[in-house]
């Protein structure tokens, strides 16, 4: 027999690759860090001489959930101006709270909150946009989480860097300082068309390009986004990006949610990926995303939080659902984005959009050992004609019991393994003590 590491057993594994696939009584052997099989259980207990075997009667097994777009800090500014129109949330308070309390101390203690939260819902890979991505991916890389770390650029200055020119230096210096981290990647984050230059963004894709990684934007959010841009440069945001040839591969578009059919097929023809956030979207006004239409065309769609000041919450597994259900709606039709379709966007579609899909993904031999226990015992879950029909719609975060990440567990009958609850809950509160403190010094 083979000497391996772990063999988690459950009764039902969803591969996600092939598609809709559900496989009763079957194991995973994990060595390594990574998949060397999934097979039937009985025969990965006549093959394999493991360590340890973990069983999980009435548990699914999934591949890791990948939140492909986040800000990770913002977690300190959750329930900040709720119920307010995006530019006005972001003009008149974010941006304002962000230039009073940011800085490296409130990115460390928000990211450390955002990956525990994650964690619990089982979430083992973020895609991040904010300030310090220096601190966030240190954070992120010792509670043991997979992130893409993203090199901010704006056109103002901010507590992160001064001008075009600093932010690409400081992105370069942390793209050079995680060149070597198992778990951590970068990615260029210029904001948004509306907060971002020609000049600067001619110079990210230059860079992109040359670091072969990817450029994570937010895109044709709102219909005002659009109307300014026709105003301030003579054409629709995305056609300025592709203008200034941004439009490839490596495109990991967020929000595009006023599209236009020629935009959909230049999207496609280009192989970019959109983030689909239908919470915030929600939340915050913004529209529908035409998620089946971009489907349809062949595009890649990975699914997305938003930051926790917007959501308000970091819950992939939720947004699926949502997801899922607001697909229907939009399309006209009970058939589009199934529940297969849903959870291939939140893992295997999150995966192709960072470039990762080699690594994860999908619960298969040869990538990382990225794996998420779902109990199903609950009684709001019987009975289970579906498993993953019932992951998709009928379970809930609260029901992840354990995730692995690159082989090592991270969460354990819900009681995370390498992040302190009580420490992380109590340092929230003092943040929130400090704020409100001050907005009532200001009144």
């Amino acid at each position: 027999m083979e000497p391996i590491e772990t063999l988690l057993s459950a009764s039902w594994v969803i591969p996600v690759e092939p598609s809709g696939q559900v496989l009763a009584e079957h194991s995973i052997a994990v060595h390594r860090g990574r998949i060397l099989a999934v097979l039937p259980a009985h025969e990965a207990r006549a093959r394999y001489a493991p360590e340890r075997e973990i069983r999980l009667d009435g548990h699914v097994l999934i591949p890791g959930l990948i939140n492909s777009h986040t800000h990770a800090a913002m977690t300190l500014f959750r329930g900040m101006a709720d119920d307010l129109p995006l530019m006005e949330w972001l003009h008149d308070h974010i941006w304002p709270a962000e230039q009073r309390w940011v800085n490296d101390a409130l990115v460390r203690d928000g990211t450390r909150l955002a990956c525990a939260e994650m964690i619990r819902g089982g979430v083992t890979c973020f895609n991040d946009m904010y300030f310090y991505p220096d601190e966030a991916g240190r954070v992120a890389s010792e509670c043991g989480m997979r992130a893409t770390i993203g090199l901010i650029v704006v056109d103002f200055p901010t507590v992160w860097a001064r001008d075009t020119d600093e932010y690409l230096a400081k992105g370069t210096e942390v793209h050079d300082r995680f060149r070597d981290d198992p778990l951590i990647r970068t990615a260029f984050t210029p904001h948004a068309p509306y907060s971002v230059s020609d000049a600067a963004f001619s110079r990210v894709r230059t860079l992109a390009d040359e670091l072969d990684i990817p450029v994570h934007i937010h895109a044709h959010e709102t219909t005002r986004e659009i109307e300014d841009s026709l105003r301030d440069h003579g054409e629709r945001p995305l056609t300025r990006l592709d203008r200034l040839g941004l439009l490839n591969h490596r495109l990991v578009a967020v929000h595009m949610i006023h599209l236009q059919d020629a935009e959909i097929a230049r999207l496609a023809e280009c192989a970019a990926s959109v983030v689909h956030c239908p919470e915030s979207n929600l939340k915050l006004a913004n529209g529908f995303c035409p998620v089946q239409r971009l489907l349809d065309a062949g595009i890649n769609v990975a699914i997305g939080t938003d930051g926790a000041a917007s959501n308000n919450d970091l819950d992939v597994h939720g947004e699926m659902r949502t997801a899922a259900l607001l697909a229907k709606a939009v399309a006209g039709d009970a058939a589009a984005m199934p529940a297969a379709r849903a959870l291939e966007m939140a893992t295997l579609g999150g995966a192709r959009a960072l470039g990762l899909d080699d690594q994860i993904g999908s619960l298969e031999a040869g990538k990382a050992a990225d794996v998420v226990a779902i109990d199903l015992r609950e009684l709001e879950s019987q009975p289970i004609h579906d498993p993953l029909s019932h992951v998709v719609y009928a379970c809930a975060r609260s029901q992840v019991s354990d995730v692995w990440i690159a082989g090592r567990q991270v969460l354990k009958k819900r009681r995370l393994l390498t992040l302190d609850v009580e420490e992380l809950v109590a340092n929230a509160e003092q943040w929130r003590q400090r704020m409100n403190a001050d907005d009532n010094r200001r009144r």
